[in-house]
């Protein structure tokens, strides 16, 4: 073969090879142009999927037509000092301060000097080998609120208090408990069909928002009141911060 025609050869063979290199590199662009559109419509309906997740638990919070604060909390008692007490049916220490605070506070309602607000908050779900107590008997304190024996079922759930860590009370028990206190079947189906259990988050998220992270907390007339070394408050003490509030 003459030099001329290997020369042109070797031109053509080049020639081919960038085509063939152009093609492979359209190929290449393409692939990545394919999969970036599959991510992003993944990417849409994962948004999508989402969003509607957030719609479905938004349509399910169920606020009782009788809470207050943002529909946060149940008020008993009509004073001129609020006392807000945020509290989780699970803890002991609620127990504890329910206890010695109970009478105090039920004389200072009496007497028309506080408004107590309590807040059924649920910080230890954690704590019932995943039966989710905090949050099925604050659910539950909203029915009983919601069929007019809030501070009745308030009392009888800390009188049936189960141990930290146990499985806590069934709803059989929850709907015992509530028709002892002359709540019938309206509150046994809130129970049941979990009705307010959405709200319950909303009153936990509310609490953590306000910077509060314990329970029982309690805040009397906008101001958290502690005992000793960040001990709950005595009763004595409680009694001492709204008359100080009063003026």
């Amino acid at each position: 073969m003459s030099k001329g025609n290997r020369d042109r050869l070797a031109a053509k063979r080049i020639v081919e090879q960038q085509k063939a290199a152009e093609r492979r590199r359209r190929v290449t662009i393409w692939t990545s142009v394919a999969v970036v559109a599959v991510l992003v419509f993944a990417g849409l309906i994962g948004w999508a999927v989402v969003a509607k997740q957030d719609s479905t638990d938004a349509s399910k919070l169920t606020t009782p037509t009788v809470a207050v604060d943002d529909g946060t909390a149940f008020a008993v008692g009509t004073g001129p000092v609020t006392v807000d007490l945020y509290e989780d049916f699970m803890c002991p220490i609620c127990h504890e301060f329910e206890t010695q605070a109970a009478d105090t506070i039920t004389q200072l309602i009496a007497d028309k000097k506080i408004t107590a607000r309590y807040h059924p908050v649920a910080i230890l779900d954690r704590a019932s080998n995943g039966t989710e107590y905090s949050t099925r008997s604050a659910g539950a304190a909203a029915a009983a609120a919601e069929g007019g024996k809030f501070s009745e079922y308030h009392k009888v759930l800390y009188d049936n208090q189960p141990e930290e860590n146990s499985d806590g009370l069934d709803n059989a028990k929850l709907i015992e408990l509530g028709k002892s206190v002359g709540l019938g079947d309206a509150f046994a189906t809130a129970v049941n069909d979990k009705t307010y259990t959405a709200w319950a988050g909303k009153v936990t998220d509310t609490f953590s928002s306000r910077g509060y992270t314990g329970t029982p907390t309690i805040v009397v007339a906008g101001k958290q009141l502690q005992g000793s070394n960040g001990s709950i408050p005595t009763a004595a003490q409680l009694s001492a911060a709204v008359q100080a509030a009063a003026g």
